[in-house]
């Protein structure tokens, strides 16, 4: 007896994982419902370069200042490579006191200023040279590179088009097995996924700019961004 308890609550509880994960459809007469993953890759369209300006001096005017010759190094760098520095996005500066501890006392041993820069390139080629440059003229930390799609809307329709088209097609093979065929849609949902890739630290070399060894990005091909669809259908039978 315990051991049919046991079943049925665990069938109950299948039963309910399984319904939270789809939208509840009212059941039709001569129907059938079915659900279908889909998927479209695409070339990303802009590489984000991001990094950070940190700084640290004995005063905040110290500071302040040298955040503001690293910020102006930025800009000759963008512009001798073609790009308005408009074009970046620069974050507010935050001046912070820095502190040490020696022997259980807080001693004050200057200030720090932070920001942050974002950079969007639709030219990949200028990626591997401004990282490059950046790093020569020791200005910036945390440097990042990630590869994006702006354009992201058609390919979400793309990847909506393959799910409806499996759904479509596993509708179809239900209702030759069963003798019937299929109708009009009754009913639909859809949901949407890009595949984001985490954005990979990269710390350009001195040879990069000097020209003894490519930078790291040269010749290779930006990872293709994936954008998933799962879309569930109820036809009606003929």
């Amino acid at each position: 007896m315990k051991s049919i308890t046991c079943f049925a609550l665990l069938w109950l509880f299948v039963t309910l994982s399984f319904a939270q994960e789809h939208p509840t459809v009212t059941a039709q007469p001569n129907s059938v419902y079915v659900g279908a993953d889909g998927k479209f890759e695409a070339a990303p369209d802009t590489a984000v370069i991001q990094f950070n300006l940190s700084v640290q001096e004995d005063t905040a005017q110290k500071a302040y200042d040298h955040a503001s010759k690293d910020a102006e190094q930025v800009r000759q760098t963008l512009r001798s490579n073609g790009i308005d520095p408009k074009a970046a996005t620069i974050g507010f500066f935050a001046v912070q006191p820095a502190y040490q501890w020696n022997n259980g006392k807080q001693k004050l041993i200057g200030y720090r200023v932070t920001t942050n820069v974002t950079l969007k390139l639709k030219d990949f080629s200028k990626v591997g040279p401004i990282t490059g440059q950046l790093a020569e003229a020791n200005v910036g930390e945390s440097q990042t590179l990630n590869y994006t799609l702006e354009n992201i809307d058609e390919a979400k329709n793309k990847a909506v088009e393959d799910a409806y088209r499996r759904a479509r097609n596993s509708a179809e093979a239900l209702a030759r097995a069963s003798g019937r065929t299929i109708g009009e849609l009754s009913y639909a949902s859809v949901d949407t996924f890009e595949n984001v890739h985490p954005p990979i630290p990269r710390f350009a070399m001195k040879a990069a700019v000097t020209g003894a060894t490519p930078p790291p990005t040269e010749e290779f091909t930006p990872q293709n961004v994936t954008v998933t669809a799962h879309v569930n259908a109820v036809f009606m039978l003929k």
